[in-house]
């Protein structure tokens, strides 16, 4: 069974539309988990557009399954992390601007900023993420540094099967093979297998089916149905797609 981490940023980003209290993503963390979720993510951001530093300390005092931090690997959020104590704290690429993350982390180019901020945070016994594109030399180096997870970018894949048509079926089943190899890579490596961005309740079923791949993590999917719907039904459809064989 693949697990589900649930990314609460967006019930942050409709409190700070009104910069207000309501609606509070720590109230959505433990609904979440309720409704059976095995582990919650927050970004926070350097510009604060959604998630607040307070959020994330509360959420510390409250998730009881896993709280996994994104962040950039800066002085700033890795002094952050420290303070906090996340259980795994997931390293992402962050640009002035993007509406979302844009691409994954690139540990070649990067190596030596990305292997430190890793190296600080297992220090104080946080287990590192690397959130990557599914590449191979990405991989390798995510190997070389000796981090325990990666986390798969899927946007490629969630891109090209948000609206399947005759063309663009090969491209996304290209880019679910590239996932499907990225996977299967890591994890002859030895490296824990995560995934996500971009994923919805009709394209994530062939993703939770690569065996290698232990959970995913989804946001803006969930939090948009959860509008309609309300969180914890929105979190159990999620839950019984990645469950079903």
């Amino acid at each position: 069974m693949t697990k589900l981490g649930v990314n609460i940023d967006h019930i942050a980003t409709l409190r700070e539309a009104r910069k207000t209290n309501e609606p509070d993503p720590v109230a959505a963390a433990v609904l979440a988990e309720l409704a059976g979720c095995h582990g919650i993510t927050v970004h926070l951001r350097s510009d604060r557009r959604h998630i607040q530093d307070r959020d994330v300390e509360l959420l510390r005092e409250t998730v009881k399954t896993r709280l996994n931090l994104e962040m950039a690997a800066t002085e700033e959020m890795i002094r952050i992390a420290r303070e906090v104590k996340p259980d795994t704290a997931t390293l992402v690429p962050e640009f002035p601007g993007e509406l979302t993350t844009q691409g994954g982390l690139d540990c070649v180019r990067n190596y030596d900023m990305i292997s430190a901020a890793a190296q600080e945070l297992e220090a104080a016994a946080i287990a590192v993420s690397l959130f990557i594109d599914p590449e191979k030399q990405q991989i390798e180096a995510a190997q070389r540094m000796g981090v325990p997870i990666i986390e798969i970018n899927t946007a490629s894949y969630a891109d090209a099967s948000l609206y399947l048509t005759l063309k663009t079926e090969l491209t996304a089943a290209e880019a679910l093979e590239e996932i499907k190899a990225s996977a299967i890579l890591a994890g002859s490596a030895g490296i824990r297998v995560h995934g996500g961005h971009g994923l919805t309740y009709r394209n994530v079923r062939a993703v939770s089916q690569i065996p290698e791949i232990e959970e995913l993590n989804i946001g803006h999917n969930v939090i948009s149905r959860a509008a309609l719907v309300g969180l914890d039904r929105a979190v159990r459809e999620m839950l019984a797609l990645l469950q079903e064989e």
